[in-house]
């Protein structure tokens, strides 16, 4: 086991899986600039972890997430104390994480993980929060967790990745209806809108075990499931088929599959080799 910690985000790391909190509790875990730094750091650490299987982001406290904290979005808007002039026009325009601005790669990084990872969803998740959480691959929820597209509330439109997390989760004209009136839904209406995966009782404890499930995994398999995942989403075609061959091609023979066909066939547990990409 393994273990680091910042201000704002705790994490474990056992067996494979990586269980990171949200440690803000007494803000509902809100977005400040410390946080927006901590969540990059923390994904941009875990993409350097050797034999990383999974990932379960939580939060500690009574939410998830409750989204941008109001004292960033007062700097924001009027400028704070220090004398930060506040949002420069262009300023959210600049790429400086790939593809993505730094508050959409807050998000986005836990996308880019090479390895699945599995938000547990509780309380709330309004706004900046529900963009994080869109960035797992598979969300846990309560039934009663409230979730909202929010930022309309503050005159805004999201802006922290979700225009492209929520894309192929959510049926486009349902989606324009949750962005123009940033209505809360609660966690059932969630899951049948296309936002959250699933129904628990706790969603924590749902998360670590199918992360626990897919850490026994040939870990290569894995890996490039979520690589075919993400030619799917965003592919043409010939694109996707291609791309299943290239990955077929690489697995087929190689140490791990053949443990795991082993494995199968001699009723045991597989003994899988590191992976590493």
């Amino acid at each position: 086991m393994s273990a680091s910690s910042t201000d704002r985000i705790i994490v474990t790391i056992e067996d494979g899986v990586a269980d990171v909190r949200l440690n803000r509790a007494d803000k509902m875990n809100a977005l400040d600039p410390a946080m927006f730094d901590a969540l990059i750091v923390t994904g941009e650490q875990l993409n350097q972890t050797p034999d990383l299987r999974a990932v379960v982001l939580s939060g500690e406290g009574r939410a998830f997430c409750a989204g941008l904290d109001m004292e960033s979005m007062a700097g924001m808007l009027g400028g704070g104390a220090s004398g930060d002039p506040g949002i420069r026009p262009g300023r959210l325009a600049a790429r400086v994480h790939g593809i993505s601005n730094r508050p959409q790669y807050a998000c986005m990084v836990w996308r880019e993980l090479p390895v699945p990872v599995f938000a547990a969803v509780h309380g709330v998740a309004f706004g900046g929060g529900l963009q994080v959480a869109l960035g797992a691959d598979v969300r846990f929820v309560t039934a009663d967790t409230k979730l909202s597209v929010m930022e309309i509330k503050w005159g805004l439109v999201p802006d922290m990745a979700g225009m492209v997390l929520t894309r192929g989760l959510v049926r486009p004209d349902l989606l324009r209806e949750l962005i123009y009136t940033g209505r809360i839904v609660t966690g059932a209406e969630a899951c049948e809108l296309g936002l959250a995966t699933r129904v628990v009782d706790d969603p924590r404890a749902a998360a670590l075990d199918a992360a626990r499930q897919v850490a026994q995994k040939n870990p290569h398999a894995i890996r490039a499931a979520k690589r075919l995942m993400e030619v799917v989403e965003g592919g043409d075609n010939a694109a996707i088929l291609m791309a299943e061959s290239v990955e077929q091609d690489k697995l087929v023979g190689s140490p791990n599959q053949r443990e795991a066909v082993r494995a199968n066939l001699e009723k045991r547990a597989p003994r899988f080799e590191p992976a590493q990409s």
